[in-house]
Protein backbone atom coordinates (compact mmCIF):
# COMPACT_ATOMS: atom_id res chain seq x y z
CA UNK A 1 0.00 0.00 0.00
CA UNK A 2 1.03 3.20 -0.82
CA UNK A 3 1.01 6.35 1.58
CA UNK A 4 1.90 9.03 1.56
CA UNK A 5 3.04 10.89 4.65
CA UNK A 6 4.84 13.56 3.66
CA UNK A 7 1.74 15.87 2.54
CA UNK A 8 1.75 17.26 5.89
CA UNK A 9 4.52 18.64 7.53
CA UNK A 10 3.76 17.11 10.70
CA UNK A 11 3.59 13.68 9.16
CA UNK A 12 0.17 12.54 10.01
CA UNK A 13 -3.15 11.62 7.77
CA UNK A 14 -6.28 11.20 8.69
CA UNK A 15 -7.26 7.42 9.63
CA UNK A 16 -11.55 6.82 9.50
CA UNK A 17 -12.73 4.03 11.77
CA UNK A 18 -15.38 2.40 10.53
CA UNK A 19 -17.24 -0.90 12.20
CA UNK A 20 -16.81 -3.40 10.25
CA UNK A 21 -20.54 -4.94 10.16
CA UNK A 22 -22.54 -1.98 10.75
CA UNK A 23 -20.61 0.20 8.67
CA UNK A 24 -21.30 3.18 11.51
CA UNK A 25 -18.40 5.58 10.76
CA UNK A 26 -17.02 5.37 15.00
CA UNK A 27 -14.22 7.75 15.36
CA UNK A 28 -11.33 9.66 13.14
CA UNK A 29 -7.64 9.64 14.64
CA UNK A 30 -4.35 10.36 13.16
CA UNK A 31 -1.43 8.15 12.02
CA UNK A 32 2.49 8.61 11.62
CA UNK A 33 4.13 6.27 9.82
CA UNK A 34 4.88 3.95 12.91
CA UNK A 35 1.57 4.54 13.92
CA UNK A 36 0.48 2.76 10.84
CA UNK A 37 3.20 0.25 11.06
CA UNK A 38 2.41 -1.18 14.51
CA UNK A 39 -1.88 -1.18 13.75
CA UNK A 40 -0.77 -3.44 10.20
CA UNK A 41 2.01 -5.78 13.36
CA UNK A 42 -0.20 -5.80 16.06
CA UNK A 43 -3.79 -6.00 14.37
CA UNK A 44 -5.14 -3.41 16.84
CA UNK A 45 -5.85 0.68 15.83
CA UNK A 46 -2.86 2.00 17.11
CA UNK A 47 -2.97 6.27 16.43
CA UNK A 48 -0.37 9.33 16.97
CA UNK A 49 -2.03 11.58 19.92
CA UNK A 50 -1.76 14.89 18.98
CA UNK A 51 -2.16 15.59 22.46
CA UNK A 52 0.29 13.38 24.18
CA UNK A 53 2.81 13.29 21.57
CA UNK A 54 3.24 9.72 21.03
CA UNK A 55 1.79 6.69 20.09
CA UNK A 56 -2.03 5.48 21.04
CA UNK A 57 -2.99 2.19 20.54
CA UNK A 58 -6.85 2.94 21.48
CA UNK A 59 -7.92 0.69 24.54
CA UNK A 60 -4.67 0.47 26.11
CA UNK A 61 -5.86 1.94 29.04
CA UNK A 62 -9.75 0.99 28.95
CA UNK A 63 -9.74 -2.18 27.27
CA UNK A 64 -11.91 -1.24 24.29
CA UNK A 65 -9.68 -2.19 21.48
CA UNK A 66 -10.49 -1.69 17.73
CA UNK A 67 -9.21 -5.00 16.61
CA UNK A 68 -8.39 -4.12 12.34
CA UNK A 69 -10.38 -5.98 9.91
CA UNK A 70 -9.55 -4.28 6.59
CA UNK A 71 -7.29 -1.29 5.52
CA UNK A 72 -7.39 1.16 2.43
CA UNK A 73 -6.24 4.04 1.26
CA UNK A 74 -7.96 7.32 -0.60
CA UNK A 75 -7.11 7.93 -4.15
CA UNK A 76 -4.88 10.78 -3.07
CA UNK A 77 -3.22 8.43 -0.86
CA UNK A 78 -3.21 10.77 2.28
CA UNK A 79 -6.28 9.57 4.37
CA UNK A 80 -7.12 5.43 5.68
CA UNK A 81 -9.79 3.94 5.95
CA UNK A 82 -9.60 1.21 8.53
CA UNK A 83 -12.58 -1.10 9.32
CA UNK A 84 -12.87 -2.90 12.63
CA UNK A 85 -14.22 -5.19 14.99
CA UNK A 86 -14.09 -2.87 18.70
CA UNK A 87 -14.22 -4.64 21.48
CA UNK A 88 -16.53 -2.08 23.41
CA UNK A 89 -17.46 1.70 23.34
CA UNK A 90 -15.08 3.55 21.26
CA UNK A 91 -15.80 7.65 22.29
CA UNK A 92 -14.70 8.21 25.76
CA UNK A 93 -18.56 9.07 26.78
CA UNK A 94 -19.41 5.81 26.27
CA UNK A 95 -20.88 5.91 23.40
CA UNK A 96 -20.55 3.18 20.16
CA UNK A 97 -19.40 5.88 17.96
CA UNK A 98 -17.61 9.59 18.65
CA UNK A 99 -20.87 10.84 16.22
CA UNK A 100 -23.64 9.93 17.81
CA UNK A 101 -24.89 8.57 15.30
CA UNK A 102 -26.85 5.17 14.62
CA UNK A 103 -28.90 3.85 11.70
CA UNK A 104 -30.81 1.88 14.09
CA UNK A 105 -32.75 -0.43 11.16
CA UNK A 106 -29.40 -1.46 9.24
CA UNK A 107 -28.47 -2.18 13.36
CA UNK A 108 -31.52 -4.18 13.89
CA UNK A 109 -30.90 -5.85 10.81
CA UNK A 110 -27.40 -7.51 11.80
CA UNK A 111 -28.51 -8.35 15.16
CA UNK A 112 -31.60 -10.15 13.82
CA UNK A 113 -29.25 -11.78 11.55
CA UNK A 114 -27.08 -13.13 14.44
CA UNK A 115 -29.76 -14.25 16.38
CA UNK A 116 -31.26 -16.27 13.18
CA UNK A 117 -27.79 -18.00 12.84
CA UNK A 118 -27.67 -18.42 16.27
CA UNK A 119 -30.72 -20.20 16.27
CA UNK A 120 -29.53 -22.41 13.54
CA UNK A 121 -26.30 -23.03 15.30
CA UNK A 122 -27.62 -24.09 18.46
CA UNK A 123 -31.31 -25.47 17.84
CA UNK A 124 -34.15 -25.23 20.51
CA UNK A 125 -37.30 -27.03 20.05
CA UNK A 126 -39.18 -23.79 20.93
CA UNK A 127 -37.78 -21.71 18.74
CA UNK A 128 -39.44 -21.78 15.67
CA UNK A 129 -36.87 -20.38 13.69
CA UNK A 130 -34.69 -23.18 14.86
CA UNK A 131 -37.65 -25.54 13.44
CA UNK A 132 -37.52 -23.98 10.21
CA UNK A 133 -33.89 -25.08 9.71
CA UNK A 134 -34.41 -28.39 10.73
CA UNK A 135 -36.82 -29.19 8.30
CA UNK A 136 -34.33 -27.85 5.93
CA UNK A 137 -33.98 -25.52 2.82
CA UNK A 138 -37.40 -26.53 0.71
CA UNK A 139 -39.28 -26.23 3.46
CA UNK A 140 -37.61 -22.32 4.39
CA UNK A 141 -37.90 -21.83 0.56
CA UNK A 142 -41.60 -22.79 0.22
CA UNK A 143 -42.01 -20.49 3.63
CA UNK A 144 -40.36 -17.33 1.59
CA UNK A 145 -42.89 -18.33 -1.50
CA UNK A 146 -46.13 -18.07 0.84
CA UNK A 147 -44.94 -15.18 2.24
CA UNK A 148 -44.22 -12.92 -0.84
CA UNK A 149 -47.59 -14.05 -1.98
CA UNK A 150 -49.32 -12.93 1.44
CA UNK A 151 -47.35 -9.85 1.00
CA UNK A 152 -48.44 -9.23 -2.81
CA UNK A 153 -52.29 -10.07 -1.72
CA UNK A 154 -52.11 -6.98 1.30
CA UNK A 155 -50.36 -4.77 -1.40
CA UNK A 156 -53.62 -4.98 -3.07
CA UNK A 157 -55.69 -3.77 -0.15
CA UNK A 158 -55.56 -0.37 1.73
CA UNK A 159 -54.31 -1.76 5.08
CA UNK A 160 -51.29 -0.49 5.67
CA UNK A 161 -50.59 -2.34 9.24
CA UNK A 162 -51.41 -5.77 7.40
CA UNK A 163 -49.08 -4.38 4.77
CA UNK A 164 -45.84 -4.27 6.86
CA UNK A 165 -46.63 -6.97 9.19
CA UNK A 166 -46.81 -9.30 5.92
CA UNK A 167 -43.63 -7.58 4.49
CA UNK A 168 -42.06 -8.22 8.13
CA UNK A 169 -42.65 -12.29 7.58
CA UNK A 170 -40.96 -12.09 4.07
CA UNK A 171 -38.13 -10.11 5.30
CA UNK A 172 -38.04 -12.58 8.57
CA UNK A 173 -37.87 -15.21 6.25
CA UNK A 174 -36.03 -14.26 3.52
CA UNK A 175 -33.15 -13.67 6.04
CA UNK A 176 -33.65 -16.94 7.54
CA UNK A 177 -33.21 -18.01 3.64
CA UNK A 178 -30.25 -16.40 3.44
CA UNK A 179 -28.92 -17.92 6.82
CA UNK A 180 -29.49 -21.45 5.75
CA UNK A 181 -28.05 -21.03 2.55
CA UNK A 182 -24.63 -19.63 4.30
CA UNK A 183 -24.87 -16.16 2.53
CA UNK A 184 -25.41 -13.05 4.37
CA UNK A 185 -26.92 -9.94 3.75
CA UNK A 186 -24.40 -7.71 3.02
CA UNK A 187 -23.13 -9.89 0.33
CA UNK A 188 -26.46 -9.16 -1.38
CA UNK A 189 -26.29 -5.67 -0.65
CA UNK A 190 -22.60 -5.59 -2.38
CA UNK A 191 -24.20 -7.33 -5.71
CA UNK A 192 -26.89 -4.41 -5.61
CA UNK A 193 -24.46 -2.18 -5.33
CA UNK A 194 -22.47 -3.59 -8.00
CA UNK A 195 -25.49 -3.13 -10.25
CA UNK A 196 -25.09 0.45 -9.88
CA UNK A 197 -21.33 0.81 -10.75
Amino acid sequence: MNIDFSKNTDGLIPAIIQDSETKTVLMLGYMNAEAYQKTVDTQKVTFYSRTKKRLWTKGEESGNFLNLVDIKNDCDNDTLLLKVDPTGPVCHTGNDTCFNEKNEALDFLSELEKIIQNKKNNPSQESYTSSLFAKGINKIAQKVGEEATELIIEAKDNDDEKFKNEAADLLFHYLVLLSAKEVELEQVIEVLKNRQK
